[in-house]
């Protein structure tokens, strides 16, 4: 369903950036267009690949791009890196990019970058993270707190209000971070205070949650549950741990460790399925990559949105340097796990 264009935005114009280099990060061409759609130039930058989430999110690009008939450049890849993300940026202008797709890990250091290409009038959209300080066009990002306060409220109701949790922060450099685990924090302080968090920041690294695991279950045995704020990079090394420990138990035994996660991706379902984990929040990849690109190529032709309701189900909200589309992220559990609306029980077939 397309989005109908609003009132204009006002943009403030500042100092002109010189660009030039050549991308760092990986890229399947030096330049060009990638999908051949009509229109102006729209770069995209991904933002890792070591994340089955974020690899998810790469399938759609392309699917969407030609159902928008978006002229796409080749895509790069940041590799979790904002030297890179910068670089690539800069290689895209440079290339032509007439509107940018990103989704910068570190939200605070991109900053600059997008005051630079504020100065070149070319908009951005990024993508799941919402930069704290930079002019963006739109932000294509669900509400992360609501994550973090779903995470805070299942874990509650199944551990009675009593017990242990180790929560596997993101980066706190990443406002996704920060937002999942103040909301889950806030949560819990007022209304189970009963339970202890044992808070594991990871920097969005699998192996870092892994040894945090290690460590906290041989401290505190009691454990009872686990809240990962990334399932795409935390689901594997977790279950890892769980099953040398003979923790991979079924709900029904007093053994079981409740696990709720964020993402939304195949393996999170078919481990809620098996019973390994018992929840997860489906972050959206499929309509990430559809209004991202959406969002992009309006706003290289000069169209223009405001804050309210959207025609997609979700709100448009006003972050001061820009505008933010929060689209929803359903909470799944073996209830709802088999749902055919789900984006991870749609992704590669």
């Amino acid at each position: 369903m397309r989005h109908t264009a609003r009132t204009p935005i006002g943009i403030a114009l500042a100092a002109v950036l010189a660009l030039g280099t050549v991308a760092c990060g990986d890229s399947s061409s030096s330049g060009g267009s990638g999908q051949g759609g009509s229109g102006p130039q729209v770069g995209i930058d991904l933002p890792r690949a070591d994340s089955d989430f974020w690899n998810s999110y790469a399938k759609y690009v392309p699917q969407f791009a030609k159902e928008y008939d978006v002229n796409l450049m080749s895509p790069t890849n940041s590799q979790n890196d904002v030297a890179k993300l910068v670089a690539n940026t800069q290689a895209m202008v440079s290339q032509g990019a007439k509107a940018i797709v990103m989704a910068p890990q570190d939200t605070g250091a991109i900053a600059s970058t997008l005051d630079n290409l504020e100065t070149r009038k070319i908009p951005v959209v990024s993508v799941d993270t919402r930069p704290d300080k930079g002019k963006v066009f739109m932000v294509v990002r669900a509400d992360n707190r609501a994550y973090g306060q779903k995470a805070c409220e299942f874990l509650g109701e199944k551990l009675g209000g009593k017990g242990k949790v180790i929560e596997f922060q993101g980066s706190l450099s990443s406002i996704n971070g920060r937002d999942r685990s103040e909301a889950f924090a806030e949560c819990m302080r007022t209304t189970f205070p009963g339970i202890t968090i044992f808070e594991e920041p990871t920097d969005w690294e699998g192996p870092k949650a892994a040894a945090a695991l290690q460590t906290r279950l041989a401290q505190h045995p009691d454990i009872k549950g686990i809240y990962m704020q990334a399932g795409g990079v935390f689901l594997a090394p977790t279950l890892q741990v769980l099953r040398s420990k003979n923790l991979l138990v079924p709900p029904t035994d007093p053994k079981h460790i409740f696990v709720v996660s964020n993402d939304g991706i195949p393996q999170e379902f078919e481990a809620i399925r098996k019973g390994e984990i018992d929840a997860t929040v489906s972050q959206p990849a499929d309509l990430y990559a559809k209004w991202a690109l959406y969002y992009a190529k309006a706003a290289a032709e000069g169209k223009t949105f405001q804050a309210g309701p959207t025609d997609h189900d979700s709100t448009i909200i006003d972050i001061g340097n820009g505008l933010e589309d929060q689209l929803a992220a359903p909470l799944v559990t073996k209830e709802n796990v088999d749902d055919p609306a789900l984006w991870g029980n749609q992704i590669g077939k």
